[in-house]
């Protein structure tokens, strides 16, 4: 077996071999990068891979205040801030996707929702011809211009929730989903508050023509506890499933596709009990295969948890995702977002990394995956 095949091997052991813990104690890990601080309040980061330098991959956060001090700020995996994109309405949450069709060409996108102006802004991530003068950036130039920010909205932001009055009408999570069938390129999103049935909104993002991005209403669905509030959601593309934390209730699953079958039915409801805090942050680490991991925010002041199920499900079927495997902590602040990605970015995360909102520094915390998958796992099962 070659050294890589083995590290994966452990990599998938160390995990399986976890029995469902209680929600204390967890195994520790430590950040390996702690970016720069925002200036305010961070609230949600997303990964994007680059294309054919994966090292120079970045990680874009949201300062979640009232423009004009709210932004985006993208950072590379150094830590170091490159871009500050500021002006915003509290933004919450942000997501990345690739391949949007805006005229006739693909591109890679990151949306976030404006929570203060009811709407989305989207952003195109490498755009060389963007120059200086349209967008306010910090920090050293972006590698060969393809990282670089630039606003396409449509009209300067996309509406959504219409007809909704007060926090029912302000955008806070969000999450991407790419239709591998046809290529589509959806937005879900959660309200500040909803009612019990139809919390979620979905859109539509398309080319309106100018080159520029609109949001078009396809449905609504998705069940709330009405306990707290819905916040995080995560789409796992290639799999076809949403998943968003009903905080102090657990986590829903339903297909992401609004053309699906069953597009109305819930999938699973699991997370419900392991939980110390509110179930927040949502991420997919998704291998080729259709294996990899569920991880979600257990959201605790000085040290948040983060606790991870198995994506394929287990005995009782794909939906099956009720045994915890693992459930890992790192000293983050109450944590909010948090994002993963399996794809190897460079010397320092050759198997992906975990990134985490941390609230009391600022800042995001960055993780090796294979810090998060091997720590404290006592004896690992011998690879075959």
């Amino acid at each position: 077996m070659s050294k890589g095949k083995r590290l994966i091997a452990l990599l998938v052991l160390s995990l399986t071999a976890c029995s469902q813990p209680a929600p204390h104690p967890s195994v520790d890990i430590r950040a390996v990068v702690a970016t720069a601080p925002v200036s305010d309040d961070p609230d949600d980061p997303a990964i994007w891979v680059h294309p054919s330098d994966p090292a120079q991959s970045l990680i874009i956060g949201t300062n979640k205040v009232a423009a004009p001090r709210g932004a985006l700020v993208v950072f590379g995996l150094d830590g170091k801030i490159r871009q500050t994109i500021a002006g915003l309405d509290r933004p919450n949450n942000v997501d990345v996707e690739y391949g949007l069709m805006v005229g006739g060409k693909p591109i890679d996108i990151a949306v976030t929702t404006e929570r203060l102006q009811h709407r989305l802004r989207i952003y195109r991530i490498g755009n060389s011809a963007a120059s200086v003068s349209e967008r306010s950036q910090t920090g050293p130039p972006l590698p060969d211009g393809r990282g670089s920010v630039t606003d396409i909205s449509s009209g300067g932001g996309a509406p959504v929730l219409d007809g909704e009055t007060g926090e029912r009408a302000e955008p806070m999570g969000i999450a991407l989903y790419r239709r591998p069938r046809d290529g589509t390129v959806f937005a879900i999103i959660s309200p500040k508050t909803g009612p019990r049935d139809g919390y979620l909104w979905q859109y539509r993002l398309q080319d309106d023509g100018a080159g520029r991005v609109k949001a078009a209403k396809v449905r609504r669905f998705g069940s709330f506890s009405g306990l707290k509030e819905i916040e995080a959601i995560a789409v796992d593309d290639a799999l076809g499933y949403v998943y968003y934390g009903d905080e102090g209730n657990g986590i829903h699953k339903w297909h992401a596709d609004p053309d699906h079958p069953q597009a109305a039915r819930e999938l699973a409801h699991f997370g419900r009990t392991e939980f110390a805090g509110d179930q927040e942050g949502i991420a997919i680490y998704a291998r080729n295969d259709g294996t990899g991991y569920i991880v979600c925010t257990d959201q605790i002041a000085g040290n948040s948890h983060y606790h991870i199920y198995r994506r394929e499900g287990g005995p009782g079927g794909p939906h099956d995702h009720a045994a915890m495997l693992k459930c890992v902590r790192g000293g983050a602040d109450s944590t909010d977002g948090i994002e993963v990605t399996s794809a190897p970015l460079g010397p320092v995360f050759p198997n992906g990394l975990l990134v985490v909102m941390n609230s009391g520094p600022r800042n995001f915390l960055l993780y090796r995956w294979e810090d998060v998958a091997l720590t404290g796992v006592p004896k690992l099962a011998p690879s075959r």
